[in-house]
């Protein structure tokens, strides 16, 4: 009986203990404490870094060419001045790619070639230019563009978007009107379904060609990891040059590569007779290829390299490189998979 009423007694004091234990008051090794603080301390800061925008600082870009013709290094002359690569350029465009990627989004072409899909209606401001084109206020030409119009307002559009801007789809590409935020422009439009083409929420732009107008070089960037971009190619080339009517610059701006050519032929000036073809074409917007050597026949063979690449702009729009390159560019970018980035 003793022994029972000692064992009761135990177990209704460990009861008592147990109720009345409060955990805040027990000593906690501060050791221990330290070292969890410091784990969510790293966590968090983690986390945030995560969240935080990429710039320019966060790009590696490493060299490891996968085409080694007429490579240029990052500084060259050129008469008697010298030119360059813009890598701090190109590594905040690398930075902008890798930050509007980051978010999973259903992403969508603005495509008129040659008003295949109607000429886009007036905008509410705008000019003509020199040669009696009509621009926006941005001065974007009508011409081959999308229209784009402030959201719930049909009456006519703000801008116009170029053939071959990058925007993430926000409706359903099925409606009469389409609503877009802009990834080659910016600001979120709406725009006709026949000037929008879907390319879905599965695409990775990890091929990136950047054209620089000003230095007449190309730089072609392939991502292998989280901001982490690596060269594959460094060679000269033409650009556009202002000569209207049948000669313009090639435009700044963020651009899909739409459609490719073996050969594409080419008019003469004026003219509706085939002069000759540029082979291994790529469009990126309107008329404008990166392209090989133009020939003057179409039946003459391949012309691998010109004296006037990397000198001054005298293209139509295009971006012409030596053949091998222009090959190796349209073999490497696919269609709706990569990217030509346009710099000056």
């Amino acid at each position: 009986m003793r022994i029972y009423f000692r064992l009761s007694f135990l177990i209704f004091a460990a009861a008592i203990w147990s109720c009345n234990r409060n955990p805040q008051t027990e000593t906690i090794d501060p050791a221990e404490q330290r070292k969890a603080d410091s784990l969510e301390t790293i966590r968090k800061a983690e986390e945030e870094a995560r969240k935080r925008p990429r710039t320019a600082d966060d790009i590696k870009l490493s060299k490891e060419l996968s085409y080694d013709k007429h490579t240029l290094e990052e500084t060259y002359p050129y008469q008697d001045t010298t030119r360059r690569f813009q890598l701090d350029k190109i590594k905040e465009k690398l930075a902008y790619v890798e930050n509007f990627q980051r978010t999973p989004a259903s992403y969508a072409i603005l495509q008129n070639r040659k008003n295949k899909n109607r000429e886009a209606p007036l905008v509410k401001n705008y000019h003509r230019n020199e040669y009696k084109l009509i621009s926006d206020s941005l001065g974007t030409e009508r011409y081959q563009a999308a229209p784009l119009y402030a959201v719930g307002e049909t009456e006519a559009p703000i801008i116009y978007g170029r053939d071959g801007a990058l925007a993430k789809l926000l409706t359903s590409d099925t409606l009469d009107m389409v609503q877009l935020e802009g990834v080659s422009f910016e600001g979120t439009w709406e725009t006709p379904k026949r000037y929008v083409k879907a390319i879905g929420d599965s695409v990775t732009f990890h091929h990136i060609a950047f054209v620089d107008v000003t230095n007449q070089n190309i730089l072609t960037a392939e991502r292998t990891g989280d901001c982490e971009w690596v060269i594959r190619s460094m060679n000269p080339a033409t650009s556009g040059v202002h000569k209207p009517p049948y000669a313009h610059e090639t435009p700044l701006g963020i651009f899909v590569v739409q459609e490719k050519k073996n050969k594409m032929f080419y008019l003469k000036d004026g003219t509706n007779t085939i002069h000759g073809y540029a082979p291994y074409a790529s469009r990126f917007t309107n008329g404008a290829y990166i392209h090989g050597i133009p020939t003057q026949s179409v039946n003459a063979s391949i012309i691998e390299h010109s004296w006037s690449l990397g000198t001054t702009p005298r293209s139509h729009m295009c971006v012409r490189n030596a053949s091998s390159h222009a090959k190796f560019v349209y073999d490497w970018a696919k269609t709706f998979n990569a990217l030509v980035i346009v710099i000056e």
